[in-house]
C-alpha cells in the first residue's frame, strides 16, 4: 500500500477515485502549460488554474457557499460581475459532471487500478460527451475574459476588500480568499488574451487527437507542431 497515497487522499477530502482522477489531470494540466507556470507573467493565473479550479481537493463547500450567496451579492455587485459569478457556476456544475462521467467510466465500467493517458483517452472517448467537452472549452474561453474585465473595475475590487472581514466571520472564508485570489492573478496578467487563447488552442488540439485515436494525444506543442504563445 501506498502511505503516502492513501494519506494524500484522506487529506483531500475526495473519494479515492475522485482523487485519482483530480490528480491525473492536474498533473496533465501542469505538463501541458510547463511554459506558462514558468512564465512570471502568467505562473499565478496558471497556479490558480490548477489549485484552485483543478486540483486534487474537494471543493463541495466552497462551491456550496458559491451557489448560496451568489443571489445576495446581486445587491453589492456591478450586473456584468454578477453575470460573470452565473457563468463561473454553469461551468463548474458542467465540469462536475463531466468529471462523475470519467470516474464512472474508469473505475465501474472499465475497471482500472491507475490512470494512464491510454486509459484516460479511451474513456474520454467512450463518455461520447464531445458536445459537452467542446461546451466546456468555450466557457472557460469566454469566462475568462469576462473576468479579465470585471476585476478590473474598482467597485469590484473595492466589494471584494470590504467583503473580506464579513466573509471569515460568517463562515465563507475559502470562498472568499479562492475570489481574492483569482482576481490577484487575473490582475497580476494585467492582460489575458494570450493566456486564455493558449489554453483554448491546446485544449482543442488536445480534444480532436483524443477523438482521433492519436497514439499520444497529450504531447506538448513542440512535438505536434502547434503555435506558441
Amino acid at each position: 500500500m501506498n502511505t503516502c497515497l492513501e494519506q494524500s487522499i484522506a487529506e483531500s477530502g475526495l473519494s479515492r477515485p475522485h482523487y485519482l482522477l483530480a490528480q491525473w489531470q492536474a498533473e496533465r494540466l501542469r505538463h501541458s502549460y510547463a511554459d506558462l507556470c514558468a512564465d512570471p507573467r502568467f505562473a499565478p493565473a496558471t497556479e490558480f488554474f490548477l489549485q484552485d479550479l483543478y486540483g486534487p481537493r474537494d471543493f463541495s463547500k466552497r462551491d456550496h457557499d458559491g451557489e448560496r450567496v451568489v443571489s445576495k451579492m446581486q445587491r453589492l455587485l456591478p450586473q456584468r460581475a454578477m453575470a460573470a459569478i452565473q457563468s463561473a457556476l454553469h461551468l463548474n456544475r458542467l465540469t462536475r459532471e463531466l468529471d462523475q462521467a470519467m470516474v464512472s467510466m474508469l473505475f465501474d465500467h472499465m475497471a482500472v487500478e491507475t490512470i494512464s493517458a491510454d486509459s484516460y483517452a479511451q474513456a474520454y472517448r467512450l463518455c461520447g460527451n464531445r458536445a459537452l467537452r467542446e461546451e466546456q472549452i468555450s466557457l472557460v474561453d469566454a469566462l475568462g475574459h469576462e473576468l479579465d474585465v470585471v476585476v478590473k473595475k474598482p467597485l469590484v475590487q473595492m466589494a471584494l476588500k470590504l467583503a473580506h472581514g464579513p466573509a471569515h466571520l460568517a463562515g465563507l472564508g475559502e470562498l472568499q480568499d479562492f475570489l481574492e485570489r483569482g482576481v490577484a492573478a487575473f490582475l497580476h496578467m494585467n492582460g489575458a488574451d494570450s493566456f486564455l487563447a493558449t489554453i483554448a488552442r491546446r485544449e482543442r488540439a488536445i480534444l480532436a487527437r483524443i477523438f482521433s485515436g492519436a497514439a499520444d494525444p497529450f504531447a506538448p506543442e513542440s512535438a505536434t507542431g502547434d503555435d506558441h504563445l
